[in-house]
């Protein structure tokens, strides 16, 4: 089960549809509330968010999570534009297991949402 904080149309739709591939449930969830409720009520395997995405609140989110005992161990992964280097650098400080730019989360998509299962 993967939550994902994610406001792009096109990266929502990609999500989607990969996970509908894998047979993957899937949430979107576009406030740091929302999102914060869906990992306690649901317990998802993975959280991804989108770093450019501010409504989300993606850094404060992460560090959030990671720093709840009971949801530490949940998988964050965040993409962003490679050129938002400090970006990068916050969501990895908060927690972020992995980060990377746009372009790998999309050629690595399939791989992200099989290991979820």
């Amino acid at each position: 089960m993967i939550v994902a904080a994610v406001e792009d149309l096109l990266f929502s739709s990609k999500i989607r549809n990969v996970a509908r591939q894998f047979q993957v449930e899937v949430v979107f969830a576009r406030s740091p509330d929302v999102i914060l409720a869906e990992v306690r009520a649901r317990r998802p395997s993975l959280v991804v968010f989108d770093l450019d995405a501010d409504r989300t609140g993606p850094v404060e989110t992460i560090a959030r999570i990671k720093s709840d005992p009971e949801f530490a161990g949940t998988r964050a992964i965040g993409f962003a534009s490679h050129v938002h280097a400090e970006l990068i650098a916050a969501a990895r400080a908060a927690g972020a297991d992995e980060v990377m730019a746009r372009s790998a989360f999309v050629a690595t998509l399939p791989d992200i949402v099989a290991g979820s299962k």
